[in-house]
């Protein structure tokens, strides 16, 4: 009964750090996503890149999801090889870094962290302070997983059972190797992972050995992480994991085998165990990065050997989200089809933020041929449309249920939604650009920077539109839908900063004013076509009014 117990209380610990850890990383990246991804695809300098590696790990809990980040953009050729490394390995040892921070002992702010951040995380309307409470309720949620690890760890540290495994790992290191890197997989978290591992070692419960077999297992194991999440990604996409996985795994490897077979010292300097733990994993990191950037260069045609290049004709060339996904065998299935007609919807989504990603990079830097590919994409979301109009309309409308129609409705008017954003971008974005460009024009640095915060706002709106599409979420609706009233704040912004700009007679606002204005007011309605996808969802739930005025009684009765 004792065991059960001990059992229950370890997963209850270990599952709260793990949604503790996933909580902060959410609201940061609903928060800085997109401007995360404009620093990935121009981080310059490799020493830039591992900095911007080191510190997009700290701000986003997680160094695999860093990686995630750069193997998509190197999957687009958005990142080259050397650079997306540089990158990864920054993040690594960002991550390491991250543990000393979260291993201090801070259980008297606990009650503070809650208090402040659950006051902005339930109360406030904005949604920058929302996600910073969220942020702060996952660090606080943090310091106390780590409390509930340890009074679960203390009543079993002078049983028989831990010391006798404590004695048998000792006597394996493999095993206890094996052991780490099972630990940081299943969990999927390598700063979980070795919070865990250093908070036993700091209560005595493991001998520091032990836990620097466990921590090297735990490096190989968060190494193979994006390794498996980016397996059915594009070979030029999985290179960089791979080449992380390859440099770590045989470090911690080397390093595993001279602390156990030489008798290496590595412990023994006046500190706590614990502490000293989290300083060999940040110099074991750090040393990756030192000799990973030069061995790229090696490692690079080792991976292109392991991960070639898929050669391919005809279709086989044509970029996935290119394909329809139309499945016109369900036709009789209305259930069936409406799956298929979502998924092709989401696929124009996909197309349309393809679309506008690039954006902001033809304002600055006008490039006649991304501009003509970007139009070009906006043929194939009208191909889309045109497909899926008629898919509609060859459903076998005898067999749908009335929520089928409805369903079939609402998509429908998404579709068109999204039809309308790509012809903002092709028809009005990409021709300001070039206007722009031909006019020798630019905008004032307060101007670009309030255009790109707009044009990041829309990306991760997208995201957002997305995940709405396919889960239908109330609470993802209502977000998407305040962040339509956010956009248009931002607008107004602007354009009141833009119009102080022109009254103190700015010349360089002068000159690009209405290319500025018509930028931003595209962006807005933009937005606006792909938060449509909220509205459907929030009427069904009687979370939206038919019209937001009031009656003409109502207003009689709110002057009385």
């Amino acid at each position: 009964m004792a065991i059960l117990s001990f059992l229950v209380q370890l997963a209850g610990a270990t599952m709260l750090l793990l949604f503790a850890v996933r909580m902060v990383r959410t609201g940061i990246e609903r928060a800085f996503g997109p401007a995360f991804r404009r620093l990935v695809t121009d981080p310059g300098h490799p020493a830039r890149a591992v900095g911007l590696g080191l510190i997009l790990a700290i701000v986003l809990q997680s160094s695999a999801a860093v990686a995630l980040l750069v193997a998509g953009f190197a999957g687009a050729g958005g990142v080259t090889f050397g650079t997306g490394l540089a990158v990864v390995l920054g993040a690594d040892l960002g991550s390491a870094l991250l543990i000393q921070i979260l291993s201090l002992r801070l259980d008297a702010l606990v009650p503070i962290l809650l208090a402040l951040g659950g006051f902005f995380f339930l109360k406030s309307e904005r949604r920058d302070l929302r996600q910073a409470g969220r942020i702060i309720l996952g660090i606080a949620f943090i310091l106390i997983a780590l409390r509930f690890l340890r009074e679960t760890m203390e009543p079993i540290r002078d049983s028989g059972v831990l010391p006798a495994l404590s004695a048998y790992l000792e006597r394996d290191f493999v095993s206890a190797f094996l052991v780490g890197v099972a630990l940081a997989f299943v969990m999927h978290s390598s700063v979980a992972a070795i919070l865990m591992i250093v908070t036993v070692v700091a209560m005595g419960a493991l001998p520091p050995g032990v836990g620097l077999s466990i921590l090297l297992g735990a490096n190989l194991g968060s190494a193979l992480i994006p390794v498996w999440l980016t397996r059915g990604m594009a070979p030029a996409a999985r290179r960089i994991p791979l080449a992380n996985l390859l440099l770590r795994g045989t470090a911690a490897v080397l390093l595993l085998l001279a602390v156990n077979l030489t008798g290496l010292a590595v412990f023994g300097h006046g500190m706590a165990a614990g502490q000293e733990l989290i300083l060999l994993h940040i110099g074991f990191n750090a040393l990756v990065v030192i000799l990973g950037l030069p061995l790229g260069r090696v490692v690079d045609p080792i991976t292109r050997t392991l991960l070639p290049d898929v050669a391919g004709t005809g279709d086989a060339e044509v970029p996935l989200a290119h394909k329809s996904v139309l499945d016109r065998s369900v036709l009789d299935r209305p259930a069936v089809a409406l799956a298929s007609l979502r998924r092709e919807i989401l696929r124009m989504e996909q197309v349309v933020e393809e679309m506008m990603t690039p954006v902001m990079g033809q304002f600055t830097d006008y490039d006649r041929n991304r501009a003509q590919a970007i139009r070009a994409k906006d043929q194939i979301v009208n191909d889309a449309f045109d497909a899926v109009r008629q898919y509609a309309a060859d459903i076998a409308q005898d067999r749908m249920r009335k929520a089928d129609q409805k369903e079939l409705r609402d998509l429908l008017e998404y579709a068109i939604a999204l039809e309308a954003a790509g012809d903002i971008v092709a028809k009005s974005l990409i021709p300001l650009a070039a206007e722009k460009d031909e006019k020798a024009v630019r905008f004032t640095s307060d101007g670009l920077r309030e255009l790109r915060t707009m044009h990041d706002r829309v990306l991760q709106n997208m995201n957002l539109a997305s995940r709405v599409l396919v889960s239908n979420d109330v609470e993802s609706a209502r977000l998407l839908l305040s962040e339509k009233d956010e956009m248009r704040h931002l607008h107004r912004s602007t354009r009141k900063k833009h119009l102080k700009r022109l009254a103190s007679g700015e010349k360089v606002s002068m000159e690009s004013s209405d290319i500025h204005l018509e930028a931003a007011h595209a962006l807005k309605e933009f937005n606006g076509q792909i938060a449509a996808v909220a509205y459907p969802i929030l009427f069904r739930e009687g979370q939206l009014l038919d019209t937001r005025l009031i009656t003409r009684m109502d207003e009689e009765e709110t002057t009385r």
